[in-house]
């Protein structure tokens, strides 16, 4: 039989039970008496907890036991109140969508386990899903937790698989300066010193993409990184600042590059100072997907196998 006598305290009542651990009391807002939803090794644990819970009432933070809080709502809540960029967004969103709720939306949110973190998983990588999407599933589910634990709703976070949150990616590959003007070469001219600027310079397609005529400072040799473009489903295109503080940069490209350049601006570019550097084919806003097919096409022809636009950006690094 338990020992029911409690130690008197100005918040809460801790007892020793007959097993050797404690068990911690409490009244809540609502009136009612309230256990420790475990027990404590010692009672120096049971008086934190209290000290904790207490805090929780005093700062309104108080959630309900008895109120079954369920993942589903919770994370959509979590996710509105998200401050990300409008591509972050739709990428998370996405995998919140298609690898979280399927399994979780209509869980109770404190009773979902690591167990049951460990199946969900484990099933992802069977059914074939990526290991970098599984991973990227795994780290938004994490950062749900976080805020629910914060936020009084669970005790522990589940999300406790060591690595899960972390995706083994390939090195990617990096061209050749031959190879580089190459691609260039086997691309329409209107995109030529696009391929160029993006190995010589870094810079990425959504920034090249947005570049304007007094961005380019031809006696000085450089660009000026301003904005980005970002296409998004739900959104459309869209032209904002780079994803960091730190992108806004400007960066130098080699002389050899300034006369192809300034032709590409005769030829090919918008008249006007804020007029685009690079357009689509028939003008008009430069977009990934059509640019893609060229891209497809070019790599074709040259046998330069599987490499993205993006790894152009490696063969300025090791240039």
């Amino acid at each position: 039989m338990a020992n029911t006598k409690g130690k008197r305290r100005r918040f809460g009542a801790v007892r020793k039970l007959p097993s050797g651990r404690f068990q911690a009391r409490y009244q809540g807002p609502d009136g009612l008496l309230r256990s420790a939803p475990e027990t404590f090794p010692s009672q120096t644990d049971a008086d934190r907890w209290l000290v904790r819970k207490e805090a929780e009432i005093l700062d309104g933070r108080w959630q309900n036991p008895d109120e079954k809080i369920v993942f589903g709502i919770y994370a959509a809540t979590w996710f509105k109140e998200r401050d990300y960029a409008a591509t972050t967004r739709e990428r998370n969103g996405s995998a919140l969508r298609l690898h979280i709720l399927p399994t979780f939306e209509r869980a109770v949110l404190s009773e979902i386990t690591t167990p049951q973190i460990r199946r969900w998983r484990a099933d992802l990588l069977a059914a074939g899903v990526g290991e970098p999407t599984v991973a990227k599933a795994y780290q938004i589910l994490r950062a749900i937790m976080n805020t629910a634990l914060d936020d009084g709703v669970i005790q522990r976070n589940p999300c406790r698989i060591k690595g899960a949150g972390a995706a083994k990616t390939a090195e990617r590959p990096f061209l050749e300066v031959a190879e580089v003007f190459q691609l260039a070469e086997a691309v329409p001219g209107r995109f030529h010193v696009l391929i160029l600027l993006a190995a010589f310079t870094g810079l990425r397609f959504g920034e090249l993409a947005a570049l304007q005529r007094r961005d380019i400072d031809l006696e000085r040799r450089t660009v000026a990184v301003r904005r980005a473009l970002a296409e998004t489903r739900t959104d459309g295109i869209l032209v904002k600042a780079p994803k960091s503080a730190a992108g806004v940069r400007t960066v130098a490209f080699p002389a050899s590059l300034s006369a192809d350049l300034a032709a590409h601006l005769d030829t090919y570019a918008e008249p006007s100072r804020t007029g685009l550097v690079f357009t689509g084919a028939r003008g008009g806003q430069l977009r990934r997907n059509n640019f893609r097919r060229l891209w497809l096409r070019a790599l074709d022809e040259t046998g330069l196998g599987d490499v993205h636009f993006h790894d152009l950006r490696h063969t300025g690094a090791h240039a």
